[in-house]
């Protein structure tokens, strides 16, 4: 069956290039606005408990939500096609960013806050110079959280017209062919292991200890 999938590969390979390029580009703009909305959200709530406690606890009850029903709730809304599968793909990865980032920050000692800000830090530059350098080890573990299940969750973007590999695998189910559904299905698998090791190996690169 694995044979049979390579063969269609190389049949086709102008299909299947243009559903991983849509896969990647989905995935990669869906990682990108979630940092670009979870880290200042997450930063933000640190000051305010109160807000901190609803924005966490939405954060945590999203995570509960099955992908496929995120992007069933963007149908009424958005219709079918690349753009609602980009907005649920930016809801799911937002809630282990925004956690992290939150955690990470709470976890920098308060002393060391308050000597930046006795040196003459502004509110701002203690958090771009201290607080965020030192809670970016937690921070990127979100990140890296987040990049596994968007790559994995891109693939129900098919059910509502996104494209991507997922195409393979509805075609696959819906014409019984074993071959073609191996054609989505394997190098999705093959994407997110690549990608939890590449964001692994990052992370000890950019973090090692001293």
């Amino acid at each position: 069956m694995l044979l049979d999938a390579l063969f269609w590969i190389i049949d086709h390979p102008r299909i299947f290039l243009d559903a991983l390029e849509t896969h990647l580009l989905l995935s990669g703009v869906a990682l990108a606005l979630a940092i670009a909305l979870a880290v200042p959200l997450g930063v933000a709530v640190t000051r305010y408990p109160r807000a901190a406690f609803a924005t966490i606890n939405g954060a945590g009850a999203i995570r509960t939500i099955p992908s496929i029903a995120i992007l069933a709730i963007m149908l009424p809304f958005l219709g079918i096609g690349f753009k609602p599968s980009l907005v649920a793909l930016t809801i799911l990865a937002i809630p282990p960013i925004l956690i992290n980032t939150y955690v990470g920050v709470r976890q920098v000692e308060p002393d060391i806050v308050d000597a930046a800000r006795g040196m003459g830090m502004t509110a701002l530059q203690s958090i771009w110079r201290v607080e965020l350098p030192m809670a970016a080890p937690v921070m990127f573990a979100g990140v890296r959280t987040s990049a596994v299940q968007v790559i994995a969750g891109a693939t129900l973007a098919a059910f509502i017209g996104g494209g991507g590999l997922g195409d393979f695998i509805t075609a696959g189910i819906a014409i019984m062919d074993l071959p073609r559904l191996l054609v989505g299905a394997v190098p999705i698998a093959l994407l997110a292991i690549m990608t939890e090791f590449a964001f692994g190996g990052l992370q000890r690169l950019l973090f090692r200890r001293g």
